[in-house]
């Protein structure tokens, strides 16, 4: 990877990283393209795209989210680790969690954050179910996605692990859902506090949807799987 290229990226998102930082990403781009001859992690595969589709993109949250030092972040439906291993690479500091039912894509995690010395927690589990669980309910800072369902949907499935107090971040293409997902949201104890729109230096657009915990979530919630997405709130 050209660390001036994927340095540049970063820096028109206003994301300022040091030197430890772009040589720990150039390794995760290397150890995913060599997992990916095995293990279907990614789709994209170009040196360029990575940077801006995976590593800029996933860091885009930075500037906006103000993590806290030491804040509990779980990343939901995870897959290969975006944007929760560069998160966990530019802020080592945050306590991240890796939530994904795929358990090929979570030992790709566990190596590279082995590799890289860092500390994460993997779950091999579906977010219904750790919503269920006291361990696990309302108990994280903060969640995020980069997820394509609707927000609607991934309300449901995120905003029961988060405290109250705490935000659920939903990291979307152009496509504005604030409509779609007000009544699952409220519904679920969250708040909309604001959407930031932008685009990623290839021009890609975005959106950010940052969603703060205001109330308990109903003990009704979430429900099974099947509900969710068939008759979603």
């Amino acid at each position: 990877m050209n660390k001036e290229f994927l340095n540049n990226q970063l820096k028109e998102l206003g994301v300022n990283v040091d030197e430890v930082v772009i040589d720990r990403l150039c390794f995760l781009e290397e150890n995913l393209l060599n997992w990916n001859k095995n293990v279907n992690l990614t789709a994209i595969t170009d040196s360029n795209e990575i940077a801006t589709k995976h590593f800029a993109d996933s860091l885009s949250v930075l500037p906006y989210a103000e993590f806290e030092e030491g804040a509990s972040v779980i990343d939901v439906g995870c897959g290969a680790g975006f944007p929760s291993l560069p998160l966990l690479i530019s802020r080592p500091d945050l306590k991240v969690t890796f939530l994904d039912s795929i358990g090929k894509k979570l030992n790709f995690i566990e190596d590279t954050i082995n590799k890289l010395e860092l500390q994460g927690t993997i779950i091999h589990d579906r977010a219904e179910i750790i919503g269920k669980d006291e361990e696990y309910r309302e108990s994280f800072d903060y969640a995020v996605t980069r997820a394509v369902a609707p927000l609607n949907v991934l309300a449901e499935y995120c905003l029961p692990l988060v405290k109250v107090g705490g935000m659920y971040i939903s990291m979307k293409g152009a496509e504005d859902e604030v409509e779609l997902g007000e009544n699952a949201i409220n519904t679920l104890g969250g708040k909309i506090e604001r959407v930031v729109s932008f685009k990623l230096p290839n021009g890609d657009k975005r959106n950010l949807i940052m969603i703060k915990k205001i109330s308990q979530t109903p003990t009704g919630y979430p429900r099974k799987a099947k509900k969710i997405d068939t008759r979603p709130l």
